[in-house]
């Protein structure tokens, strides 16, 4: 199985660029193509806080993700995404609040509030972790022949036609083991949601582009719906 960061990424000669060694050829009506014609679906998944659970309940998730587990017939790929809590941006809103304030005692508790937060993130480390999964599908090789090459030359009209018949019978294919994932992994009480092509460019952005503080945002997702049943 192809993971979505290669393994010569770090690998690489000096000097030469490092989009040589990435593996994502393109991102199509949300699917990752990768290099070597293979796709990948990402979903967003939500948390469970399992320690708050009673003992039955905990059961049951470990029976439910086991089952989940035996009913794959294919591989997949959990990725975890922590960094850092930017908390600077709070900070400057209530520094705004605290100017606004006419009243000398509630300036006083906001600046007092201020600190107290800034202390609190100065000696812990707050992080923000988000939860995704991977789904493959790799479609089956075939070697081209002479004359499917010289078919091409003759008349690229008809394989540009072709390659995208067979992108949307795999992309098909692919969103049918989503399901499958989503179905199976809804019984344990948390909500899945396939990243859209803007999401994806986002997240591999960030996964590129590694910061010890919060992602960068490339366009708002506040609005991405996680809570879709």
């Amino acid at each position: 199985m192809e993971f979505l960061h290669a393994k010569s990424l770090t690998q690489g000669e000096g000097g030469k660029s490092t989009l040589k060694y990435v593996d994502v050829a393109e991102i199509r009506d949300g699917v990752i193509v990768l290099r070597s014609g293979a796709l990948r679906a990402i979903l967003l998944v939500s948390s469970v806080n399992f320690d708050l659970k009673s003992s039955q309940e905990q059961d049951a998730i470990i029976a439910q993700y086991q089952n989940f587990l035996n009913s794959l017939d294919f591989p997949v790929q959990i990725i975890i995404s922590s960094r850092k809590f930017n908390v600077d941006p709070y900070l400057e809103f209530l520094g705004e609040k605290e100017k606004q304030q006419r009243n000398d005692l509630l300036r006083l508790q906001t600046a007092e509030y201020r600190l107290f937060i800034k202390e609190l993130t100065d000696v812990s480390n707050i992080m923000s972790k988000f939860f995704y999964v991977a789904v493959p599908f790799s479609p089956v090789e075939t070697k081209r022949g002479m004359l499917d090459k010289i078919s091409t030359l003759v008349n690229p009209r008809q394989a540009v036609t072709e390659k995208r018949e067979q992108f949307e019978t795999y992309k098909n294919q692919l969103w049918q083991r989503v399901d499958h994932v989503a179905a199976a992994l809804s019984g344990i009480g948390i909500n899945l949601t396939p990243l859209e092509t803007e999401d994806l460019i986002e997240l591999l952005y960030n996964s590129y582009n590694p910061s010890p503080f919060k992602n960068a945002i490339i366009k708002d997702i506040a609005k991405t719906e996680i809570e879709r049943a």
